[in-house]
């Protein structure tokens, strides 16, 4: 299985409507031929930068500056109040305008994106902008949590651990975060998290590792990977660490549970391979899910499109991302870099994830579009980041 504390790489932002290739790690960027040409704009210099950033990491559009089939405006009202207009071709026939509340300048201004979008990408898709991440940084150490916004921005550390700690998830309300640290113990422990104000609490400490843990979406459980009773199975609990329960029983090791949309299955990877499986939440035998790849871990399964299932798959020598469609039972490498793509973690679109790459010195955080495989680095240049969570408020 892959070291969790292996640092990682990245590749390039391109936002040009046809394919090509630029360099940083050699990133090949296929862009859809299907966007949808936008003129995007706001009222300041920094709104508009972030809302240029913002569209042109959405494999849906393509940024113009003339020949557009919509223009986009936005404009401050109030401290904290975005103003959208959006107008659809040359005549300029009014789509929608609506002021939209952040709590900061630069929340309002992403939530107004959204409804951009929700009104001109045509496919029904979902707002992105206004997601949340949790994930880990080691610039401060060993490593600690921090949340920020889809694009970085306003990020926060949450952890002052001072030990190594990995895999934060969200719950699906936003209120706390849970993840696996060294701190308490020196073992790894299992921690719940407040992200608003840094306090803790442990979850899950039994002998042996205690890691991999995730909220169900509807709150009420939490599966992860314990050993002990020897072999690392799959375990669950009330979300208040209690009520643990043992699900699987075999030889073989388990890793990265995960949940289905509506609650009811647990998907994780087990040895040999390893291999995806899935089961009921209540425990039973595990069906293989097949992908097609001797490799195939990090399962998570989107609620946007619930067929959909996002994983790391090996190919020629390097990880990369795989979607699996329940639907059609066939499988796609949806990443194409030179470098290792991991961790992957959906949007609330189902088109959407964020993932890390990586290489050996170094890992960043990047959107994914899984329909045009369009990847764009959303790291600042100064940090290290991985094993983002996805948590769309």
């Amino acid at each position: 299985m892959q070291n969790l504390f292996r640092l990682i790489l990245l590749a390039a932002l391109v936002s040009s409507g046809f394919a090509q290739v630029r360099k940083l790690g050699e990133v090949p960027i296929l862009v859809d031929v299907n966007t949808v040409p936008v003129r995007v704009s706001a009222s300041s210099a920094d709104l508009q930068s972030l809302a240029q950033i913002a569209f042109s990491a959405h494999g849906r559009y393509k940024l113009v500056a003339s020949g557009h089939a919509f223009d986009i405006r936005f404009t401050a009202v109030a401290a904290n109040q975005i103003k959208v207009d959006v107008t659809r071709g040359a005549a300029a026939t009014p789509v929608v305008s609506q002021v939209v509340a952040g709590m900061t300048p630069r929340q309002a201004l992403l939530r107004a994106a959204d409804v951009a979008v929700e009104k001109t990408n045509g496919l029904g898709l979902k707002g992105m902008f206004t997601a949340r991440l949790a994930f880990v940084s080691q610039r401060a150490g060993k490593g600690d949590v921090y949340t920020s916004d889809l694009f970085l921005g306003e990020a926060k550390r949450v952890t002052h651990d001072n030990s190594f700690l990995f895999s934060p998830r969200w719950a699906p309300d936003g209120s706390r975060l849970i993840y696996t640290s060294y701190f308490k113990s020196g073992a790894p422990d299992i921690f719940l998290l407040d992200p608003s104000n840094g306090r803790k609490e442990v979850f899950v400490s039994f002998r042996g590792t205690n890691s991999g843990a995730r909220f169900s979406p509807n709150g009420q459980q939490v599966a992860m990977i314990c050993t002990g009773e020897g072999t690392p199975e799959v375990y669950v609990a009330n979300a208040q660490g209690r009520k643990v329960a043992r699900k699987t029983r075999s030889d073989q090791v388990k890793s990265s549970p995960a949940w289905s949309p509506d609650s009811t299955r647990i998907i994780f990877a087990m040895e040999p391979g390893p291999q995806l499986y899935v089961m009921p939440a209540g425990g039973g035998t595990p069906q293989r899910v097949v992908t097609g790849f001797s490799y195939a871990a990090e399962p998570d399964w989107s609620r946007g499109k619930p067929n959909k299932l996002a994983c790391t798959v090996r190919v020629s020598g390097r990880y990369q991302i795989a979607v699996h469609d329940f639907s059609t039972g066939k499988t796609e490498v949806v990443s194409n870099a030179a470098f290792d793509g991991v961790e992957p973690s959906w949007l609330a679109d189902g088109r959407h994830l964020v993932y890390t790459a990586r290489d050996r010195s170094t890992s960043v955080l990047c959107i994914l579009d899984t329909e045009t495989k369009k990847s764009t680095r959303v790291s600042p240049a100064d940090s290290a980041a991985l094993q983002a969570s996805v948590w769309t408020p």
